[in-house]
């Protein structure tokens, strides 16, 4: 299931462009790694799905990328991940 991204640029607030295009792009490449992984699980040609999952692996590259820089745009969403980071450490102990 593919997302719908609802960018409509006339109605972001200017300073936050930026943030929801890298969301957008996280996005995109996270619907690309589903897509890509589930085709893999559906083909019985080897080939195929060598292909597949190698494209998946350079999709999660480029959410790596994209994330990078939206940490260096949105401070508060780099201590809201590193809040989430230190919840799931402390439940799972």
């Amino acid at each position: 299931m593919l997302s719908k991204i609802p960018l409509d640029l006339e109605k972001i607030n200017k300073e936050d462009i930026n943030k929801e295009i890298l969301r957008a792009g996280i996005i995109a490449e996270l619907d690309a790694i589903n897509l890509y992984e589930q085709m893999a699980a559906m083909t019985t040609n080897e080939n195929i799905r060598k292909i597949l999952l190698d494209i998946a692996k350079e999709e999660k590259t480029h959410v790596g990328e994209f994330h990078a820089l939206l940490m260096k745009e949105d401070e508060e969403q780099e201590r809201e991940l590193e809040e989430g980071r230190k919840e799931v450490k402390e439940i799972l102990k």
